[in-house]
């Protein structure tokens, strides 16, 4: 599989979610900005048409994607909803599940530093490339995060913003989904100010 590189615009966007479940609410540095911008991310993935997969850590022991995401994760776009005792999502049974050519991922879960950092660089190694969103990512000690951005940046991961990345991925105001998605970041603005306040100090 061809690498892509960080100078090239996105092609093939998928949103990947990373164990975000009821166990880690109370747990998780800002969990509910975390999921705020989840949420947003799944409404625009679902309007543009975005392939989306989604893995639980352990769900017996930890519990289901909370609720309030779920909600919106039933359309046809959902192409994996796993659970794993694996740190990375790159499972046997997700990867069987993912296209033969390079995707352009974009993350937003839970830990930063220990699933989201073993999926990107498992995504890396097979010359996908990586897109970590800074207002949807988080640990329980805030700090791991800084950390791991900066380790990820390093191999290759491109740190950005949920709004930066939609507006890349929509690329032209004549974009048929471009007042469904311009509509959802103007009705999300508060909460994305909140969660760029909270996560973006790295």
């Amino acid at each position: 599989m061809a690498s892509l590189t960080r100078a090239s615009r996105i092609k093939n966007p998928a949103l990947f979610i990373c164990d975000i479940q009821d166990k880690f609410r109370s747990k998780i540095y800002e969990f509910q900005k975390l999921v705020s911008t989840t949420d947003k991310m799944i409404r625009a993935s679902n309007a543009l048409q975005l392939p989306i997969y989604i893995t639980t850590q352990s769900r017996a022991k930890l519990g289901n994607t909370v609720p309030e995401l779920a909600t919106n994760l039933t359309g046809p776009n959902v192409r994996a909803d796993v659970d794993k005792t694996l740190f990375s999502m790159i499972t046997p049974e997700l990867e069987r599940q993912l296209p033969a050519w390079p995707l352009d991922v974009i993350i937003v879960g839970i830990e930063t530093h220990i699933c989201v950092t073993q999926t990107t660089l498992d995504l890396l190694q097979r010359g996908h490339r990586v897109y970590i969103l800074v207002d949807g990512v988080s640990s329980i000690n805030p700090e791991e995060r800084g950390i791991a951005l900066a380790r990820l940046r390093d191999a290759g991961a491109i740190v950005t913003s949920s709004e930066s990345i939609l507006f890349e991925i929509l690329g032209d105001a004549g974009h048929a989904q471009f007042k469904a998605v311009t509509g959802l970041v103007k009705e999300t603005s508060e909460v994305t100010k909140s969660a760029l306040g909270a996560f973006s100090k790295i």
